[in-house]
């Protein structure tokens, strides 16, 4: 069985695996997808840092060897064992970075180096002072002639800041030893990629990392266009689906219009590699273009276009009509590409039990109530009960849908606090201005009451008004005998 090879500054008591105080080690379905892209079969690679169990057995089983170097002693045995096949070739070696000279690991290089946890989790508290950039020169030299370099890199500035932020963020937890100032990572896009540039990596690949570093479902090296940003949205309003101050979802679709989706992402890849993919796992947006029917008429609706509404709405229930049950259960709007006047199924989605018109009428009321979740503006009587919502659009396709709606009004509130304090305000002008209407109103029929021309004709038909009451009792007492 492989024993764990002491090289100074490891920590007994502690562990990345099995985290009490600090993040799990770095794992997710893109973490695989970019070293199955990889690595080759004869390649030795060098795993720094803290990686999942499972990412380190499924490396070791795809090449000729691999060294692992992590600073937690309890984390170096369990890892020896998952990596004890063959003996000769791989070694597990236990302390911080900068203890790791070339006296040990393979003194000729490695093929590849990994850190996708982060630079930051490969020193101690022993370790006296290594810099970011000390580190990434540290996994440069060992790396051999034309030899692969992946890391990860977090931003201390993204969407979860906006979001979710931690309620305890400024209270030190155990991995917050004391170090130099000069050993922080680099804060944002432009730092780490001005850092990588000075390490002489201009030939690198940046991939934008979702939901984060150590769960990373997936990683997008452009996030400009409409199906990639559905799928960086999707996935941070999974990871984030409880109360925020943001719509998880909305506020990564926002940031696509401003430009901001990759600057914001939780975390990044730097891949100095050749025939990288765009998209990791490769299928995780799907081929073609278009945008997602639920941004288009939210767009409109943004800007009162009712018009591109009704005609629509209306289209899309065709389609939807025409499509195979397993097709049409999955075609919400949130789940349909627009791409000009055809549609197609985005991806997965939760499929819906119904058939006919109560299958539109379901698919229609998730619409209205993900609208009203995301403080949407309604060009409509404002409210916050999606039923309404979902008649009207019910009838612009034809539909009658109020035997498909439960009877029970719900309030729907928007997701996110800020939205819901947006949603107040909105509210609040709308009462607002319909209070002064109302106020016009009453001042105008107070000046056509006062007229000559209302007093003239009140003096002359309020008489008859009063003949033709009496005229009417006559005959009902006549009719009653």
């Amino acid at each position: 069985m492989i024993r764990s090879i002491l090289v100074g500054a490891e920590m007994p008591n502690w562990s990345d695996l099995h985290p009490v105080d600090t993040r799990p080690a770095a794992a997710g379905p893109a973490a695989v997808a970019l070293l199955a892209a990889t690595l080759q079969p004869n390649d030795a690679v060098l795993l720094a840092g803290p990686h999942s169990l499972n990412l380190i057995a499924d490396i070791a089983a795809r090449v000729a060897s691999v060294d692992v170097l992590v600073r937690s002693a309890p984390d170096a045995e369990e890892i020896a064992r998952v990596v004890a096949q063959p003996l000769a070739d791989n070694r597990v070696f236990c302390g911080g970075l900068d203890r790791f000279t070339p006296t040990y690991g393979n003194s000729s290089g490695y093929d590849v180096v990994v850190a996708l946890g982060g630079l930051d989790r490969l020193v101690s508290p022993d370790t006296s002072k290594l810099t970011w950039a000390d580190a990434l020169a540290a996994l440069q030299n060992r790396l051999a002639p034309s030899g692969r370099l992946l890391f990860g890199a977090e931003n201390a500035f993204g969407f979860e800041r906006l979001i979710q932020p931690a309620i305890a963020a400024e209270l030190p937890r155990d991995e917050d030893w004391a170090r130099d100032l000069t050993e922080a990572a680099p804060c944002g896009l432009k730092p780490l990629r001005t850092a990588v540039e000075d390490a002489g990596l201009d030939s690198s690949t940046m991939y934008a990392v979702f939901p984060s570093l150590v769960d990373a479902q997936v990683a997008l090296t452009d996030v400009r266009e409409p199906l990639p940003a559905a799928v960086a949205a999707r996935t941070m309003a999974e990871r984030y689906a409880g109360p925020s101050l943001m719509d998880p979802y909305r506020l990564v679709q926002d940031t696509v219009r401003a430009g901001l989706t990759f600057e914001l992402a939780p975390a990044w890849y730097v891949v100095v590699a050749d025939d990288v993919a765009g998209a990791l796992p490769t299928d995780a947006v799907p081929d073609g273009s278009g945008v997602l029917l639920e941004e288009y008429l939210l767009a409109a609706l943004r800007v009162d276009d009712q018009a591109a509404v009704r005609r629509t709405v209306p289209d899309y229930v065709t389609w939807l009509l025409e499509q195979d049950h397993d097709v049409a259960q999955l075609a919400a709007l949130d789940n349909v590409v627009l791409d000009g006047t055809s549609y197609r199924l985005f991806g997965e989605g939760e499929p819906v039990g119904a058939r006919g018109e109560a299958l539109v009428i379901a698919h229609l009321e998730r619409f209205a109530r993900r609208s009203l979740d995301s403080g949407s503006r309604q060009p409509w009587p404002a409210g916050g009960y999606s039923d309404g919502l979902t008649a009207r659009l019910a009838s612009m396709a034809g539909f009658t849908a109020t035997k498909w709606l439960s009877s029970r009004r719900e309030m729907v509130r928007p997701l996110g606090t800020a939205e819901q304090l947006a949603t107040v305000a909105r509210l609040s002008e709308e009462l607002t201005s319909a209070s002064a209407r109302a106020i016009l109103f009453r001042g105008q029929i107070s000046g056509i009451r006062q007229s000559k021309p209302y007093r003239v004709g009140h003096a002359v038909t309020g008489p008859l008004r009063v003949t033709r009451r009496h005229v009417l009792r006559a005959l009902r007492k006549v009719r009653g005998r």
